[in-house]
């Protein structure tokens, strides 16, 4: 067995999946995942550090530390519930917590910034780690974002039949994978997943999430607000693109007046529809597409899903179709970017972030 634990966090910005997979023969199988969510006061201090404050450095500094320490307890309680030793891990490939990402600011000073101290995570675990894998990227030109599309392509990639690949946490991103094996894969983040539709949520219902969009199913979605939320420029700039929960985040919402006289149950609505149409509207540039698999937290939603399917067209279907639990594929990927590492092989996609070339991602922190 060759395993490998992949350690994801993603915009939600809801906890950490530690996912075991076994990379033996070149093929990616997923064996188990364990979760743990921040505590309430680390929440409340990642969430203010995605905006900009004062005492930044010393904040994100401490932030580091307490964000390796969460990512170190999951990865050891997925050893013990696997009866596994640190010695039978190859290495852990971790994301961190991204708690900035400004790739496109300028060729120079582009950047995107991930928390979760990896020397911490190696000493608390005894496991070598794999992480800092997107300013590689970044510094060849890149977005450093979405990583996933090169994982997706190795996963779900067909011969037989052209396929998107949608991830919805708290952004969404898209992949296409065309079955014409000399076209290029393609993908970009498209906008705001669950983000906005979970802190509106919290505001007027006191819940992290809307349960299968339950209650966006029972307001009406506003077409004039829809309408005017998609004249936004990111959802009209051309890929490669990326983008994060500092900029659609409450502070985009709070632009919007008509959401002060909207029923709260309509708004939602509105923002369900915001994030299906956006993926849709993607997806309508990929040509021919035949199935739609969708993962992240966004494959629970159902009214989502169904809108989803709804507005493109095609029957949307689950990643555990293709043999891989939607909550459990980003995780994946970085366990096989880790993989990735060790053998040299590069990580990304050039058509996908828009760097200069393919290249190896990431940095080794020993145990």
């Amino acid at each position: 067995m060759a395993y490998y634990i992949g350690l994801m966090s993603g915009t939600s910005m809801d906890g950490v999946d530690a996912v075991l997979c076994d990379l033996s023969h070149d093929h990616v199988y997923t064996r188990h995942c364990s979760s743990l969510h921040y505590p309430d006061d680390l929440l409340s201090q990642l969430t203010a550090l995605c905006s900009p404050a004062e005492d930044e450095v010393d904040r994100m500094a401490r932030a580091d530390r307490k964000v390796a320490h969460v990512f170190a307890d999951a990865v050891n309680q997925l050893l013990a519930a696997t009866n596994l030793k640190p010695v039978d891990i190859v290495a852990i490939g971790s994301h961190g917590q991204t708690v900035r990402h400004q790739p496109t600011s300028s060729s120079q000073s582009g950047y995107s910034v991930q928390i979760g101290d990896p020397n911490t995570i190696a000493t608390l675990t005894g496991i070598d780690v794999i992480a800092d894998f997107r300013r590689r990227d970044i510094a060849e030109g890149g977005q450093g974002a979405p990583l996933v599309p090169a994982f997706h392509h190795k996963v779900f990639g067909s011969s037989a039949t052209s396929r998107v690949i949608v991830n919805v946490g708290g952004i969404a991103n898209v992949t296409y994978l065309p079955a014409n094996e000399t076209a290029a894969v393609t993908g970009f983040d498209t906008g705001p997943g669950n983000r906005l539709m979970d802190y509106w949520c919290q505001q007027h219902q006191g819940k992290r999430f809307d349960e299968d969009g339950r209650w966006a199913a029972s307001g009406e979605s506003n077409v004039d607000l829809l309408n005017t939320m998609l004249k936004d420029p990111y959802f009209h700039r051309s890929a490669p693109k990326s983008t994060g929960r500092e900029y659609f985040n409450e502070h985009w919402l709070a632009q919007f007046e008509s959401l002060n006289t909207l029923p709260a149950k309509d708004v939602q609505a509105t923002l369900l529809s915001l994030t299906a149409q956006s993926i849709a509207n993607a997806i309508a540039t990929f040509k021919p597409v035949s199935e739609l698999y969708v993962c992240g937290g966004g494959a629970f939603n159902q009214h989502l899903l169904a809108k989803l399917s709804q507005q493109t067209g095609i029957q949307v279907q689950s990643t555990q179709q293709l043999g891989v639990n939607p909550q459990w594929v980003e995780g994946a990927a970085f366990a096989w970017l880790a993989w990735a590492f060790n053998h040299r092989i590069a990580g990304n996609l050039p058509d996908v972030t828009g760097a200069r070339k393919s290249c190896v991602l990431g940095a080794l922190y020993p145990a």
